[in-house]
């Protein structure tokens, strides 16, 4: 078994978000939507990410997350991007308040920049 563990962040009836760490390190976010036949996902990985580490990937999402939610799916589609983070924002970003924490390194809402 790989190093891959998933952290949910969000679930809705139709579609879940993970976060995607490798021996703790942040290294890419899925997106998963069910449909009545057919399983989407988006999965967005950084740049050092190989085609064959991809492929692994994605074969841990189908078999960890996906069959366990819905093991009858005819077909599991996934659409890979690969880049980096530049910056996360909410809406406090937009409202102008930084508070205390205005530091350089600082970018979105308090992720740091890489």
């Amino acid at each position: 078994m790989s190093g891959y563990q998933f952290e949910r962040e969000c679930r809705t009836m139709q579609s879940e978000s993970y976060i995607v760490e490798l021996d703790e390190d942040e290294v890419g976010r899925v997106d998963i939507h069910y449909t009545a036949s057919v399983a989407y996902a988006t999965l967005c990985v950084g740049e050092n990410l190989t085609s064959e580490d991809v492929r692994e990937l994605i074969s841990e999402i189908d078999e960890r997350l996906v069959l366990t939610s819905d093991p009858f799916r005819e077909d599991f589609v996934t659409t890979v991007w690969t880049g980096r983070e530049t910056a996360v924002f909410s809406d406090e970003d937009f409202e102008g308040e930084r508070g205390e924490e205005d530091d350089d390194d600082m970018e979105g809402n308090g992720h740091r920049r890489r």
